[in-house]
């Protein structure tokens, strides 16, 4: 039994052998807003499945519910549900060998991005007001663009991961999907601490480097965006992020996530001997590979990186804008070698967030033959709030 039969859903992107539902408590600031959230998150007399069928076989039901679940329900929102991920939260584009592909209903036939697949899916195809994700090496961002959603890796660190699926500490967050600003900077204030930076950006840095990763039809379908944008700034300028070329940066974080990532499972790889699809199979045997002297070397140009976007946010009033991924969502069913070079070329924008920590937002600004694509912000750390108004400004701006 699914969510109490709550929800019909059509879309593939709730997990069927899960019948998680949680009432909204009366007179919260969520009340009549339904929610999902990604099966890492714990919910209280349920097993958390993390897409994987061995993990749910292994694991006991959960004591409590997770931080940010009860925040959410505290607040009134009704939780219909849990949603399926990418095997462990290793994947980027949303296809899961044990439990399929949840639709993406803004482009059909096109995967809806991942790990948070099922609930991108969920909120675009409008199961549910907003849906609850995570984002490590771009899993909100990623299905946010794919599939035309609102969607935020907020500041490393501000909202607490208690009670969830750990891949990669310090590059875990816990990020959320809404398919309108009013609705997404509603859930924000909810469950992200009061705000470090509350005044509005009036700098505008253009990613160059970034914008030119991107397929020529999303710089073309961005271009107007972005002029439209700069004309609310006070200052704009053009600049290249990074001296020796995104691709190293992600190169860095590919390195430290495969060795947090590896270091977080082991344990139970050793144990349980599961089956995995070959893609997350092969990212672990790489991540075992990861020799203490490239960690050194990565952590190195991690630090680097940090120093370089300092300088880039130096006044604190900056944002920057980037596309969210290199292009629009790819057909499902692509065949593994080119989703694997896929996957290495959007890492290369998703990294800078990454790396840095700072908060990225993706808006739904813009579409490439009918299918999604994203333009982000990306703002310094503890500038999420900012971020979200300056979305709905931009909302209202292109509306």
């Amino acid at each position: 039994m699914q969510n109490p039969g709550m929800v019909a859903d059509t879309l593939n992107a709730f997990c069927k052998d899960s019948d998680a539902y949680l009432p909204g408590a009366p007179g919260g600031p969520l009340t009549g807003l339904t929610f999902a959230a990604k099966d890492i998150f714990d919910v209280a007399g349920h097993v958390t499945g993390c897409g994987n069928p061995h993990w749910k076989a292994t694991h006991r039901p959960a004591g409590s519910n997770a931080w940010v679940v009860q925040q959410l329900v505290d607040a009134g929102a009704a939780m219909l549900g849990k949603t399926i991920t990418d095997e462990l939260t290793r994947g980027i584009f949303g296809e899961n060998a044990h439990y399929g592909t949840p639709a993406n209903p803004r482009a059909p036939g096109h995967v809806p991005g991942g790990s948070s697949s099922g609930s991108a899916s969920a909120v675009a195809g409008e199961l549910a007001d907003f849906a609850l994700g995570s984002d490590t090496g771009g899993s909100v961002r990623v299905p946010a663009s794919f599939c035309g959603l609102y969607g935020l890796r907020p500041t490393h660190g501000r909202i607490p991961l208690d009670g969830m699926l750990l891949q990669a500490p310090s590059y875990d967050t816990i990020g959320w999907f809404a398919r309108d600003a009013a609705t997404f900077a509603a859930v924000g204030a909810v469950i992200l601490p009061a705000a470090a930076i509350t005044g509005r950006p009036n700098n505008l840095v253009i990613a160059e480097d970034a914008f030119a990763l991107a397929e020529p039809q999303v710089r073309e379908s961005l271009s107007a965006i972005v002029n439209a944008i700069a004309a609310v700034f006070d200052s704009v300028a053009t600049e290249r992020l990074s001296p020796t070329g995104l691709t190293e940066w992600s190169g860095h974080q590919q390195v430290l996530q495969s060795r947090e990532a590896w270091e977080s499972i082991r344990e139970w790889i050793d144990s349980v001997n599961p089956a995995l699809s070959f893609e997350v199979s092969d990212r672990y045997v790489t991540a075992r590979s990861v020799t203490d002297a490239q960690v050194a070397e990565a952590q190195a140009g991690r630090d680097a990186i940090i120093a370089r976007m300092d300088e880039v946010f130096r006044g604190g009033t900056t944002v920057v804008c980037l596309p969210t991924t290199i292009g629009p969502a790819p057909p499902v069913g692509q065949r593994v070698s080119e989703r694997h070079v896929l996957r290495l070329r959007n890492s290369a924008l998703t990294s800078i967030a990454g790396n840095t920590g700072r908060p990225q937002l993706s808006l739904p600004l813009a579409a490439v033959a009918g299918r999604p694509v994203g333009l982000s912000l990306l703002g310094d750390y503890g500038s999420d709030a900012a971020l979200m108004e300056l979305a709905r400004e931009i909302a209202a701006l292109l509306a």
